[in-house]
């Protein structure tokens, strides 16, 4: 669509040739742009009218009227929602009627241009008063510039949402997405008027006030791993720099480089036609295969095999090149997938819905079926962000996600069986991430670095879980810092003007995971006294725990004083059959409902009762004795008992229906 100053706008076909012309403002059509479904268009105009045209130009509906013209307008990322400039103020409307309208004064001067990305869900805004901002979908600032030399003319979002660029009077800048600034340049070329990003976001187009059009490709993007870094120095050219030996390498591609991803001892990389895949220990022969779609959005790394994501669909290939997997959901829509929405372990792929962010899809990544019975993970609330653990068995894999009230969950991927609840481990986590060689956690939680050292904990011991945490004040970050990685025992944060902070976590309770996996309980114990921390013993109790070693426990729980528990594992240990043993370590767990199925299972009717009689559970142990028509006198006696020591009367009609039918012996 070319946008006219006479009031009227062209529908243009791919050859150039004017299809249509309407007319659509009084004065100038000042803004047009497709919807992201190529379905719909709007156009702002002189007149302060947004009005939303159908694909072939005839008029669906006049969107808003004001008195003042509206300069740029966007799509919001469903399409469901557009925004517009009004003066100073930023307007989001529904396309619905009577949907709420969000307003709030973005700039102290006029706005000049907007983008919305539908990826992040984030908002720029340019304006007279020299400065570009970022916004959140709700109107929140999470960035604001300092007052550039001249107004802002252009700013636009790469497709991706990782970047955008900046333009104004002989200046053009490249941005990260959460602001800061990755370069400056200064053409000649008066102010730049409009920014368009390729669809692979390698390079842009910006239109000059002096009548040229400018072009620029992004370069010298690095990806860092262990010793390795590496460069793009040129658009088909990378530069492997190994630190310890100074050793440099030049990767020559025959096309333009899109994509790339440096983890676990792999560089993959895309370009506009194919993929490389490069060992760590070999730079000179990569293995390479042709890509169906092209243009690869997204390229997340696990240890067995990477993902790639394109405009066609998810593709799961192992190092080798072959395609493992191609996994598919109802109403998938790859091109607003990324790194916050997508997860991958070596037997597991994890997927945020667009259409419902409540949902996660759960595959296994081998065959790219759903996991389980099928049932996807739905939460209570809108999910932000999906992490999936690393290491352990498939049937113990965990997946962390932050909600929208910035609250941290974690849970079992395993869809059937006896499902494990959803549990809160952290509140006002910004961001998290897994570590690549043992199951441990770290996220920024408000001016805290918090480290779960064992998550697992919630679900053997949940009192235990605060003292498996290591915290670190992270307040010199300043606002919004985010982890980028957490290999080995080395954390990496990018702080909000964009530079990169190293921090170092104990090596110990990696070793201890390893230990624990290896059910070498002596050297975990051993390791334990050497260190003398009580995290580590309270990471031993509940590695133990969820293992079944009694014995290691006890040690551990006795190390941290939780002598209640200790006692607890000493009359476990005393128990005659196995499975009353295996009953009592799961109500240790909080399993009551598991212990009770494994002693009626076993045939121990009367430990069952016992068990719900000590937990208070009166209806259900009168349940299970009438059931089994043995002890219902002791339940009685038991609770007959019980109201005496509180001076209460029974009101309970089943347990006065049976009253009347027993006597119960006085003691």
């Amino acid at each position: 669509v070319l946008n006219y100053s006479l009031g009227k706008f062209h529908l243009i076909s791919k050859l150039g040739r004017v299809e249509k012309s309407v007319e659509a403002h009084c004065g100038a059509v000042l803004a047009g742009r497709w919807n992201y479904e190529g379905t719909a268009l709007v156009t702002v105009g002189e007149d302060g009218q947004v009005k939303i045209w159908s694909k072939s130009g005839m008029l669906r509906s006049t969107l808003a009227q004001q008195g003042t013209p509206v300069y740029s307008v966007a799509w919001g990322p469903d399409s469901e929602k557009v925004l517009y400039t009004s003066g100073k103020q930023l307007i989001i409307k529904p396309l619905q009627p009577n949907a709420k309208v969000l307003q709030w004064k973005a700039h102290d001067g006029l706005i000049l241009k907007t983008d919305w990305n539908s990826v992040n869900d984030l908002i720029l805004s340019a304006g007279e008063d020299c400065k570009y901002k970022v916004w959140d979908s709700y109107g929140r600032l999470l960035y604001s510039s300092q007052p550039q030399d001249y107004p802002i003319t252009s700013i636009a979002w790469a497709v991706d949402g990782e970047l955008f660029a900046v333009g104004s009077f002989h200046t053009l800048r490249l941005c990260d997405k959460t602001g800061w600034s990755y370069a400056l340049e200064k053409p000649n070329t008066g102010s730049i008027f409009s920014i368009a990003w390729s669809i692979d976001g390698t390079q842009l187009a910006g239109a000059c006030g002096n009548g040229h059009v400018i072009f620029a490709h992004v370069v010298e993007q690095r990806w860092e791993w262990k010793n390795f870094e590496v460069t793009l120095i040129k658009r088909r050219t990378m530069e492997v720099h190994n630190v310890i030996n100074d050793a440099v390498d030049l990767l020559e591609f025959r096309d333009r480089v899109i994509k790339a991803s440096l983890n676990y001892g792999h560089l993959v990389v895309s370009t506009s036609l194919q993929c490389y895949v490069f060992s760590t220990k070999n730079w000179n022969t990569p293995l390479i295969f042709d890509l169906k779609e092209g243009t690869v959005s997204l390229i997340l790394q696990a240890e067995r095999h990477f993902l790639l994501v394109d405009g066609g669909g998810l593709y799961l290939y192992s190092y080798e090149g072959r395609l493992i997997s191609s996994p598919k959901f109802p109403g998938m829509r790859t091109d607003i997938l990324n790194s916050q929405t997508v997860s991958l372990s070596n037997d597991t792929l994890a997927v945020k819905d667009k259409a419902d962010e409540k949902v996660i899809y759960i595959f296994e990544a081998l065959s790219g079926k759903p996991l389980g019975d099928g049932k996807p993970l739905t939460h209570k609330t809108e999910i932000v962000e999906i992490a999936l653990d690393q290491k352990g068995l498939t049937n113990e894999r965990k997946i962390a996600f932050i909600d929208k009230n910035r609250d941290l969950y974690i849970t079992s991927v395993k869809r059937f069986g006896v499902e494990q609840k959803i549990v809160k481990i952290g509140t006002m986590v910004q961001t998290l991430a897994w570590n690549d060689t043992s199951n441990i956690l770290c996220g920024i939680q408000d001016t805290h670095l918090t480290v779960w050292y064992y998550p697992n904990t919630v679900y053997v011991d949940k009192d235990l879980l605060p003292k498996t945490l290591y915290e670190k004040d992270v307040s010199e970050f300043s606002k919004n810092p985010q982890i980028v990685h957490f290999v080995g025992n080395q954390i990496t944060i990018r702080r909000a003007d964009g530079s990169l902070v190293h921090l170092n976590i104990s090596p110990y309770p990696a070793i201890l995971h390893e230990y624990a996996s290896g059910s070498k309980w002596e050297d975990a114990v051993r390791l334990c006294r050497f260190v003398k921390d009580q995290t580590l013993w309270a990471c031993l109790a509940a590695m133990a725990v969820a293992s079944k070693g009694m014995a290691t426990a006890e040690i551990a729980y006795a190390s941290i004083g939780e002598i209640d528990k200790v006692q607890y594992i000493s009359s476990i240990k005393d128990l005659p059959s196995k499975e009353s043993r295996m009953a009592h370590i799961l109500l240790f767990s909080g399993n009551t409902q598991e212990a009770e199925t494994l002693l009626l299972q076993a045939g121990l009717v009367y430990q069952a009762i016992q068990v719900n009689i000590n937990l208070y559970n009166w209806d259900r142990a009168l349940e299970l004795a009438v059931k089994h028509k043995t002890h219902v006198d002791t339940v009685l006696a038991y609770r007959q008992k019980f109201l005496e020591d509180f001076g209460k009367k029974e009101t309970n009609k089943r347990f006065l229906q049976y009253a009347e039918g027993v006597s119960i012996p006085q003691n």
